[in-house]
């Protein structure tokens, strides 16, 4: 929460008794932005001495602990209500209704045991994920430095507080490490400089000082990103990376910045692409079963003068038509495939539906640090003033990097310091050739680091080493090194050379490099200190180039996720030409040249002029978006997501909720912020492309399984109703009584439980996998009738064989006859409808299960209580034949099928 005083006069220059928000308790972190420290401080009523002890007890109690708003757990009823929400859940349920009012008692309690398993295998896997989310929870910061006074005349202490007790109004201290704990304007700094990617994506640190004079108010929305490039204002959840810094606290807990981005996480999500292929299927199903029933009711009675007494009949052709066991088999193939990523892979899937989600993926949006790079710069060259390479400009960008991290004491070694000498020891091992005598540390001010250092045999001289950002460094020479006939010599730096080295400095950067320029001077030795005022009259000796060091697994991952038909997008915050040049040395196609002024790279500020239909196309044809805010993650998300593509998005900072929201599926690393794992649906043990190819490999395996389940089974389904409601016309009773039809149903769905356990051939796993229920019907118009004849096949062989005329056995013979021929059947187009040469243990052990029972059960004291009898040896021989040529027309169709469609649902 915010902490605003009662009104105060005698503000100075600008009268904050009420701000431009409005009355002063609703003051907030934009207002602010715009004061002096001496103006925030009489707005919070504090000062550079800190509050009283018993100021911060009340503030406590009136604003409240300084902690995030954590989501509410959710109950077991709750999680079991959500999964019966699934529309193939509904229509089961459905289904159950209606045979209970029938009195249908043996299939309604079969329907509900069903739904009940599929609802607590949904719950159960769903709360093992939450339960793993929750155990990478972890506070923004542990405790606070804070400086506070006991009475009104005591001296203030700096004293370690929890972080939870701070309030408005305080002034901390902070330090290297530290993790910034509430929204934050500085009073004073040294060399602060601020990791807040979890708020911008930046990838690298942004310098942090205060403003002295004021700067206006700020306009924008409080959650611009304007908001962030004010360098007086600190945010929770950033980390201090290098320097110190004062600060006093203006807004805690709900009020902050990283705790609105909760108020986008807890926003409703849109439909998945699962969500809307399920959708599809289901109203398809339903369309069916609201038909069938009364036709079937209908003809019975116009043809053979049966009514009411037929219903049951009825029902169970629609039970008959209706995929029970779906709602289990999809749970426990995506339970299988989350299972398996998350003790193999370490990938946590957080809702069973994103698994199909993953598998449907055929664009990712990625960032590029941490996932193309490693935020680990390396050298990439070293150039005289003339582009040539040079190694003497590495090895005096070396010194300069080696004594300013000796005797500048700073907390920890700055990255391209390292990088630096590391190249440096590699061209030439051994102890520096000079002595250090003084260092100046970067400065964001001046953006350059100095090192003074004694060159040997050169008594009386020191050496001043400059290196840092080219256009700073050019100020203070006068001089630039030129290679000339007789060695090195200095000439004039007039405006002509300044402009060359500029232009150099800016192709190298285009090139995706950081530019630093290297610049020396000799002094006379003295042993007084040294300070910013003796860089001037710098010699310019050249520059050194460096780049982010590429992800040791990147490369191979792009290439397997090509395999796989996914294209990967980059959305990035950083330079177009970095962007671009990890993208070449990935070997990642940057595509045409896009004719908008950068080459294949797009910019942010190029999107802001587009409407909705011209960024998508551009997002169809653009591999790189750089500089790009939270809002343009979003909208190409979103266009790439309008276009028909199933989008993935990988993203680990508060900034990137938007776009987590706007994608199908959305991905962080294990490590990303608290609200952003709350909002993924899949969370990685780390940043990995290989682990996103797997996740999708594994997406695809189950959403595959799940596909070759529906085809087969509504295919044989279809063919089974068309071939009864044929039945129930030309017989002169009931084809198939309905306790046979449960029984046969219950057969069917313990074979089935195997589809979740199969494998998809190679072909499905180069493709996005998904749900089409165009697909379906087309494969169901095809197989369906198939299996339809085989069925009348199987009556006309039973009308021949069997005497039919009245007799109670002859009709026990032909039910049983049908019960045989239909279990074999389905046992032939589950090996043979897959459309792969291996078949599992599982799947086989399913099909000899459903064999065994059609053989054996008319043979068994079952089969008076279920209405068959014994058939004679001639029957089991015809329908043998039945069953071999029907398998010999699978296998042709199939053949011609896939040739035709391409084997696509």
């Amino acid at each position: 929460m915010v902490w605003a005083p009662e009104a105060v006069s005698g503000a100075g220059p600008r009268d904050i008794r009420e701000t431009d928000a409005g009355p002063a308790e609703h003051v907030s972190i934009a207002d602010v932005a715009g004061l002096t420290p001496l103006e925030a401080l009489r707005l919070m009523r504090s000062g550079p001495r800190g509050l009283l002890e018993s100021q911060a007890e009340e503030r406590l109690l009136r604003c409240g602990e300084n902690v995030l708003p954590e989501p509410a757990p959710t109950t077991w009823p709750r999680r079991i209500a959500r999964s019966l929400r699934d529309p193939f859940t509904m229509v089961l349920l459905g289904l159950g209704l209606v045979s209970a009012a029938i009195a249908s008692w043996g299939t309604a309690c079969v329907t509900v045991v069903l739904v009940v398993v599929s609802s607590l295998l949904r719950s159960s896997g769903e709360y093992r994920a939450d339960r793993s989310i929750a155990a990478l929870r972890d506070l923004i910061a542990t405790t606070a430095t804070v400086r506070r006074r006991t009475g009104a005349t005591s001296a203030p202490l700096y004293r370690e507080i929890p972080v939870g007790e701070l309030v408005p109004g305080d002034v901390i201290q902070l330090g290297p490490g530290d993790l910034v704990p509430a929204d934050v304007l500085l009073l004073r700094s040294n060399g602060l400089t601020v990791h807040q990617a979890a708020l911008t994506g930046e990838s690298g640190p942004v310098a942090k000082h205060p403003v002295d004079a004021p700067v206006g108010p700020f306009t924008g929305p409080a959650s611009g990103s304007e908001l962030f490039e004010r360098p007086q204002l600190c945010f929770q959840g950033t980390g201090v990376v290098a320097g110190t810094g004062t600060g006093v606290v203006v807004a805690t807990g709900a009020g902050t910045m990283f705790a609105g981005a909760h108020q986008v996480s807890a926003s409703r999500r849109r439909l998945s692409s699962f969500d809307r292929s399920v959708n599809g299927i289901s109203w398809l199903l339903i369309r069916f079963m609201l038909l069938i029933p009364p036709a079937a009711l209908l003809a019975d009675a116009a043809l053979r003068g049966r009514g009411l007494e037929a219903l049951p009949f009825a029902v169970a052709v629609a039970v008959g038509l209706t995929p029970e066991m779906l709602p289990v088999i999809v749970t426990t193939a995506l339970a299988r495939g989350s299972a398996v990523l998350a003790r193999d892979h370490g990938v946590m899937v957080r809702r069973f539906p994103a698994l199909h989600d993953l598998g449907a993926v055929d664009v990712l949006c990625i960032d590029k640090t941490g996932t193309l790079t490693r935020d680990l710069p390396v050298l990439d060259r070293s150039l005289d003033p003339d582009g040539r390479p040079d190694p003497e400009v590495l090895r005096w960008a070396a010194v300069n990097s080696l004594w300013t991290i000796q005797l500048a004491d700073l907390p920890c070694p700055d990255a391209l310091d390292e990088a630096i000498m590391d190249a440096a020891e590699r061209l030439d091992p051994g102890p520096p050739a000079s002595d250090g005598i003084a260092a100046l540390p970067f400065d964001p001010a001046r953006r350059s680091s100095c090192a003074v250092v004694q060159r040997p045999g050169r008594l009386g001289v020191h050496t001043l080493v400059v290196k840092g950002a080219v256009e700073d460094v050019l100020d203070r020479c006068t001089l630039v090194r030129a290679a000339g006939p007789h060695g090195e010599m200095d000439g004039e730096l007039d405006a002509d050379a300044r402009e060359r080295l500029l232009r150099s400095a800016g192709t190298m950067a285009a090139d995706g490099l950081r530019v630093l320029a290297v610049a020396l001077a000799d002094r006379p030795a003295r042993p007084g200190p040294y300070g910013p005022r003796d860089e001037h009259d710098l010699t310019f000796v050249g520059f050194v180039g460096l780049r982010d060091a590429l992800a040791p697994q990147a490369g191979d991952a792009l290439a397997e996720l090509a395999g796989r038909g996914v294209e990967v997008k980059i959305l990035t915050g950083d330079h177009p030409g970095t962007a671009a040049r990890v993208c070449r040395d990935l070997g990642l196609d940057l595509g045409p040249d896009l004719g908008l002024g950068a080459g294949a790279v797009v910019t942010a500020d190029q999107l802001d002029g587009l409407d909705d239909a011209a960024v998508a196309e551009l997002a169809a044809r653009a591999t790189v978006f750089a500089r790009c805010a939270p809002e343009h993650k979003a909208r190409v998300v979103a266009a790439l997501r309008a276009a028909g593509h199933t989008t993935g998005f990988l993203g680990d900072g508060v900034n990137d909720l938007p776009a987590l929201r706007a994608a199908d599926i959305g991905m962080c690393p294990s490590d990303a912020a608290d609200v952003t794992r709350q909002t993924a649906d899949v969370v990685l043990t780390a940043k990995d492309l290989t682990a996103i190819d797997h996740a999708i490999a594994a997406g695809r395996r189950s959403t595959g399984n799940i596909v070759t389940y529906l085809r087969v089974v509504l295919s044989s389904n279809v063919g089974n109703v068309i071939a009864m409601l044929a039945a129930g016309l030309l017989l002169p009773f009931l084809p198939m009584l309905p306790i046979q039809v449960l029984t046969q149903n219950l057969c069917f769905d313990a074979a089935q439980l195997a589809y979740a356990f199969d494998r998809p051939g190679r072909g499905a796993m180069r493709r996005p996998s998904r749900l089409r229920p165009r697909g379906l019907l087309r494969f169901i118009a095809v197989f369906g009738p198939l299996n339809a004849l085989a069925d009348l096949t199987t009556f006309a062989v039973l009308v021949s064989a069997v005497p039919l005329s009245g007799q109670a056995s002859g009709q026990a013979a032909f039910h049983a006859g049908w019960f045989v021929e239909n279990l074999l059947t389905q046992a032939v187009a589950m090996l043979v409808l897959r459309g792969r040469r291996r078949v599992p243990v599982p799947l086989m052990v399913a099909a000899c299960f459903l064999v065994a029972v059609g053989v054996l059960l008319p043979l068994s004291p079952l089969a008076a209580p279920l209405g068959m009898t014994a058939l004679p040896a001639s029957c089991y021989l015809m329908l043998a034949g039945v069953v071999v040529v029907y398998g010999a027309a699978l296998l042709a169709a199939k053949a011609w099928f896939d040739r035709r469609h391409g084997d696509r649902m």
